[in-house]
């Protein structure tokens, strides 16, 4: 048994609190803002199911139970490759733009998993809890997004210390009893939410004393009670169509903003309980932090090939694809997509067994962290130089293709050495949306950001580099030689 797109349809009509222009949105799987995004999804997981692709997207968890490879432990490098060329086959379906698909944070808490001892030296009931939660959750191959981040309030001042009025700005343990707790206040960024099954809430950014209410991490299903989310505008309600917004109009996933209005989550999906330490150990003293970026470096990877592709298609259309500046710039674009690939094999190939399974090298995926912050806006704005004025001058929409007279003028002005003019604005079309349309700039926001500032990703760098080899490396040259004048020839 595989979980199909139908399933996961029908599992997101659960009831879910969503909130959009001042109004609850009902079936999130119909409605005009989110339904496309929603299918897109399912068809993940159509994909994983199709009969030719269960080998490759799924193992066997148990006799008559796959599940995607997301889930997969990797015991060996080999099976790290394994897993990884799921990943990648999903990713190409979206070309990227799915920057929370269900592999993400599924990586994320399967490091939990794996690293568990983390939360069995904390308490081992926190542990159980956790243990039971993420085996249900990985039988079942739910699509899990979280919210691990605060709002940001005034950054001069402490989360506790925003006053008065902002006590619920944060989401915080306003209650408890023997059934579990009750949490109250706001979350972000829940990528993805709008279409998940269930949430990980949890802190990513530092806690200190006196901030014990605020951690706390759990997980709750899309429909928890109370538990409303506000989401940002939707760039594919206002998608005109397939042909004129060909990313948008699928690969919305949204961002929303999760508020607790006094939701209970029960003990047993309780996982960290008023300890400020454990909250940064559950993602950095495992493998959690590594395994979910590694996961987004591999899509990273994906997204970075089709925008190349994209660049060099404009040339091609354009008709300066032979031009030598051209080609020296579409190189340079090559080089900086297959750096993150090659960087990707890398962490794989560098990585070691820890506690009996096999994870990717920390500091090549923080180093990649570093470079993809700077090679996504390179290429976004190489696009847009490539292409100058084409991507502005373009019909307005596929409407216009209908008017005989416009379609003529069309073939008339969209003239390209390689293809027709209606194929000549489907790509300055996709184009546009991929790198210039509103869509394109949360895009380029989201991936500048999702992993911190520069200075958060740098300093990971910093922290995870071998410093004490490449110091070792001067030192043992200094070391050979002193004050004293030495023959010429002589060796040291």
């Amino acid at each position: 048994m595989v979980k199909n797109g139908t399933e996961h349809l029908r599992s997101v009509r659960d009831g879910r609190a969503v909130y959009l222009d001042g109004k609850l949105v009902g079936d999130v799987s119909l409605a005009p803002a989110y339904r496309n995004a929603v299918a897109s999804a399912a068809m993940l997981y159509d994909h994983q199911a199709a009969p030719a692709n269960i080998e490759r997207m799924t193992f066997e968890l148990e006799p008559g139970r796959r599940v995607n490879r997301a889930w997969q432990h990797p015991r060996s490098y080999e099976e790290m490759v394994e897993r990884r060329k799921a990943l990648v086959e999903w990713a190409e379906l979206t070309c990227g733009f799915l920057g929370r698909s269900p592999d993400h944070v599924a990586s994320s808490v399967s490091a939990q998993y794996m690293g568990i001892q983390v939360l069995e030296d904390y308490d081992p009931r926190r542990a159980k809890a956790f243990r039971g939660w993420y085996e249900d959750a990985r039988r079942n191959d739910i699509f899990l997004t979280y919210v691990i981040n605060n709002v940001q309030g005034d950054r001069s001042k402490a989360f506790g210390d925003q006053g008065a009025g902002a006590e619920d700005m944060v989401a915080r343990i306003v209650d408890e009893d023997s059934a579990g707790i009750t949490i109250r206040g706001a979350k972000l960024f829940a990528t993805s939410a709008i279409m998940a099954n269930e949430i990980f809430v949890g802190s990513g950014q530092p806690l200190k004393p006196g901030e014990e209410h605020l951690a706390f991490s759990c997980a709750l299903p899309m429909n928890a009670k109370g538990m409303k989310m506000l989401s940002r505008k939707s760039f594919e309600a206002h998608a005109l169509s397939e042909y004129d917004n060909p990313l948008s109009y699928r690969f919305d996933e949204n961002d929303a903003l999760i508020f607790f209005d006094d939701v209970k989550v029960p003990w047993e999906r309780v996982f960290i309980h008023r300890n400020t330490d454990m909250c940064r150990a559950q993602l950095h003293d495992n493998f959690a932090h590594v395994y979910q970026n590694y996961q987004a470096q591999i899509r990273l990877s994906v997204k970075l090939r089709f925008l190349v592709g994209l660049a060099h298609g404009v040339a091609r259309t354009i008709g300066t694809v032979n031009f030598p500046a051209v080609r020296e710039q579409l190189g340079k674009l090559a080089s900086l997509a297959a750096i993150i690939e090659g960087m990707v094999y890398g962490m794989e190939a560098a990585g070691q067994l820890v506690n009996g399974y096999w994870m990717p090298n920390k500091h090549l995926l923080y180093a990649a962290q570093v470079q993809s912050q700077e090679t996504y806006p390179q290429i976004v704005a190489a696009i847009r130089d490539l292409a100058g004025g084409a991507m502005l001058m373009l019909p307005s929409s596929v409407e216009d293709f209908a008017n005989q007279d416009l379609a003529r003028l069309i073939s008339l002005t969209q003239i390209s050495p390689a293809m027709s003019g209606e194929e000549r604005v489907k790509l300055l079309k996709l184009c546009w949306d991929a790198v210039g349309s509103e869509f394109a700039s949360r895009h380029l926001q989201y991936e500048m950001f999702y992993a911190g500032g520069q200075y958060v990703t740098r300093g990971h760098s910093y922290r995870t580099y071998d410093w004490k080899g490449a110091d070792a490396l001067g030192q043992r040259l200094m070391d050979g030689y002193g004050l004293e004048v030495k023959a010429p020839g002589q060796a040291a």
